[in-house]
């Protein structure tokens, strides 16, 4: 196999995989000290939701999904996401999408909207075309999930596919009930 050769969404996959079976893909403290104020404003780079920006959500807590839609572990993980948006329903909790396409057909709103109406997500997406939120985030995986506190502080991140159930999506989910409680 040529290393040369390989796309972005094929290496990320290879290296969540080696941080998987080396025990690394455990939380981890983002690289920004709050959340970065959305970079997309017009109405026309969101989905399900007007533009937001930090301070709408300030007062909640916040799990921010970065994924791409041709990306089979973002499509595995949507099931618990949408459970965990039922489970948190009646509580200050928000999740907010950030689609970052890895391919150019993958930048096209459309096929975003399919992709949204197929899984059922219901939560705000913000479409990250040019990657400028993805490189605030300081991101380097799909799919990768960022836990912000009722303040607006980053307090955990974790990369790759999560089930409901499995240690990943259980540490989310305390970590988001002890947020909540706070």
């Amino acid at each position: 196999m040529d290393p040369m050769r390989l796309s972005r969404s094929k290496i990320a996959l290879i290296l969540v995989s080696l941080g998987v079976a080396a025990g690394c893909n455990a939380e981890r403290a983002p690289s920004f000290p709050e959340m970065p104020q959305f970079t997309h404003t017009d109405a026309s780079e969101w989905i399900n939701s007007e533009p937001l920006t930090r301070a709408d959500l300030k007062g909640s807590v916040v799990l921010i999904d970065v994924w791409t839609f041709a990306c089979w572990n973002c499509y595995r993980s949507f099931p618990w996401l949408n459970q965990l948006e039922e489970k948190f329903v009646d509580q200050p909790f928000k999740i907010i999408g950030v689609h970052s396409p890895e391919f150019d057909y993958e930048k096209d709103r459309a096929n975003i909207e399919a992709k949204v109406e197929e899984f059922k997500l219901h939560h705000p997406i913000m479409i990250d075309n040019d990657f400028s939120y993805w490189k605030k985030l300081g991101n380097k995986y799909w799919p990768s999930f960022y836990l912000i506190d009722k303040q607006g502080k980053a307090r955990g991140y974790w990369i790759g596919e999560t089930h409901a159930g499995d240690k990943r999506a259980k540490a989310i989910e305390k970590a988001i009930g002890e947020l909540l409680a706070e």
